[in-house]
This record gives C-alpha cells, sequence and structure tokens, in this order.
C-alpha cells in the first residue's frame, strides 16, 4: 500500500511540475499593452455611434461651434420633433417611410426564416434525387455579388408584375442562399438518431422541427435575424421602387441630406433611428448566441 500511495505522489508531482512548464510566458506589462491596444480599438468603434447620437442631441448652433465639441451642451429633442412635424407638413410623411421599412424587414425576415429553416431541414436530414445539384447550386449563387444578378433580377420582378411594390424587396429576400447554408450547416450537427427517437414517440414533422430541431440550431437562426434585419432595414429600395409613398428609411435619409447644412440636425436624428435598431438586434441577440453555443450541443 506504501509503495503504491509513493507511486501515486511521485505522478501527481510529476504532472504538477508538466502543468506549471506549461503555463503561458507572459509579464504583467505585456498585458496591459494588449488592452491598451484593444481599448483604442474599442474607442475607434464606438466613437462614429457616440458622435452621431450627440449630433442628433445639439441643437443648430451647437452644430457649427468651433472647435467642435463631442456632447451636447444643451442636449434637445428638436431635431427628431422637426422629423415628424416639418415632413409631416410634406407630401409623404415621415412615419410613412419608418412604416415601409418596418414593414419590408419584418415581413422579409420572417419569410427568410421560415423558407430557409424548412429548406435546410430537408437538405440536411433527407435524401433525394437531385440533393447534391441543388445544394451546389446555392453554394455557387453565394459567390455572386448583388450587382452582377441586378438585371436578371429586375426583367423577373418586372414580368410578375412586382415592380414598385414591396414585393420587389420582400420575395427576393425570401430566396437568399445565405441563410438556407447558415440553417443546413447547423442542422447537420442534429443526430438523426434523435429524430428517428421522437417519430418512434409518435410525435410529427411538425413537432420534431419546432420542439427538436430550431431549439437546437438556435445560434444559427438568430445569426440569420440579424443579418436579414440589416440588410432589409438598410435597403435604399431605389431599383424597384419608384414611389415617394413606399420609399424607405435610407432613402429620406438621402433626401435630408441632400437639404445643405439647415438640415444637419434632422439628417443626425434620421442617422440615429437608421441604426438604433440594428445595434439594438444584435446586443439582444449576441449574449442568447453565446448562451445557447455555450449551453447546448449534440453529439453522435
Amino acid at each position: 500500500m506504501s509503495k503504491k500511495i509513493k507511486e501515486k505522489t511521485i505522478k501527481s508531482s510529476k504532472h504538477k511540475k508538466i502543468i506549471k512548464k506549461r503555463k503561458p510566458n507572459r509579464s504583467f506589462v505585456g498585458d496591459i499593452l494588449i488592452y491598451f491596444v484593444l481599448f483604442l480599438f474599442a474607442l475607434a468603434m464606438v466613437f462614429p455611434l457616440v458622435f452621431a447620437i450627440s449630433s442628433s442631441l445639439k441643437p443648430l448652433d451647437e452644430l457649427f461651434l468651433f472647435p467642435p465639441k463631442l456632447f451636447a451642451q444643451n442636449p434637445t429633442l428638436d431635431n427628431f420633433q422637426d422629423l415628424f412635424v416639418t415632413m409631416g407638413k410634406s407630401w409623404v410623411t415621415f412615419s410613412r417611410y419608418i412604416f415601409n421599412t418596418v414593414f419590408i424587414t419584418a415581413v422579409g425576415t420572417t419569410g427568410h426564416l421560415i423558407i430557409a429553416s424548412l429548406g435546410a431541414f430537408v437538405l440536411a436530414k433527407y435524401d433525394f434525387p437531385g440533393k447534391k445539384l441543388f445544394f451546389t447550386i446555392v453554394v455557387t449563387a453565394l459567390m455572386f455579388n448583388g450587382y452582377v444578378t441586378a438585371i436578371p433580377n429586375y426583367l423577373i420582378i418586372s414580368k410578375l408584375g412586382w415592380v414598385d411594390t414591396y414585393w420587389a424587396i420582400v420575395i427576393p429576400a425570401f430566396a437568399a442562399p445565405m441563410g438556407l447554408f447558415l440553417m443546413k450547416q447547423f442542422m447537420e450537427g442534429i443526430p438523426m438518431s434523435l429524430v428517428e427517437a421522437a417519430m418512434i414517440d409518435g410525435a410529427g414533422l411538425g413537432k420534431i422541427f419546432m420542439r427538436i430541431v430550431m431549439p437546437n440550431v438556435k445560434p444559427a437562426w438568430l445569426t440569420l435575424i440579424i443579418f436579414s434585419v440589416q440588410n432589409l432595414w438598410n435597403n435604399k429600395a431605389a431599383t424597384f421602387i419608384y414611389s415617394e409613398e413606399k420609399k424607405t428609411l435610407v432613402y429620406a435619409l438621402q433626401q435630408i441630406q441632400s437639404g445643405g447644412i439647415a438640415r444637419t440636425g434632422q439628417a443626425a436624428a434620421v442617422t440615429v433611428i437608421v441604426m438604433i435598431v440594428p445595434i439594438t438586434i444584435f446586443i439582444l441577440s449576441e449574449s442568447q448566441i453565446l448562451e445557447t453555443m455555450a449551453s447546448s450541443g449534440l453529439k453522435e
């Protein structure tokens, strides 16, 4: 017994020595330098956001002070109020631009999520003739820039009679290949044995999809929502939509910026409205993505 105890102590001491040797040789000064550089990068990224919000809260006289000040001395919401009051007297109200953007973003993102998820489930878990060819087409579509397919898209949408309608923006968003590719890659990590076990227990495909598959690919569909919202919310829609009452917020921002120096405050206010929704969704979804990736995961 004593020999076994001695052997265990010798092994444990050797193991501790190995662990000590594997510790990274980093100095305290090096850590400070790394954090300082990261802090500078963080400041560079946050500065435009802070400056835009501050400018939207500044009265007109503070916007042209020299030297300029980062924060508003007398913060006011007049710039936001002017958007609705001044543009409320125009042919198309500012609230109409907001409605158009929210409608296109909500419908486009919802449809994209549903179609990409259902298609990815079939591609990931079932075999059928032409499956590899279809997925090859999807991957190939990812290589093409939107400008390359602009003319074919316009011809198709024109033939379908969707020009100057919301559907000219919404329907193409449903078929975006990135969502299908992303969801398929995540769904392939779910064991088919789990799906088969649920079917043996009497669960239908709809219940399996909603109760088992979708919760386990939560990081994928949250990421899909972030990308889809960012793309649709910032879509100017100038190619397919010509009617003023169907234009989006980004178009309204360009119109206000073309008004000259007198509308600088309103332009800053619109900029904040345009960027606040994607940033908020990203912040809320990021924590859920990290939590899901850390707490979930399935293995064969």
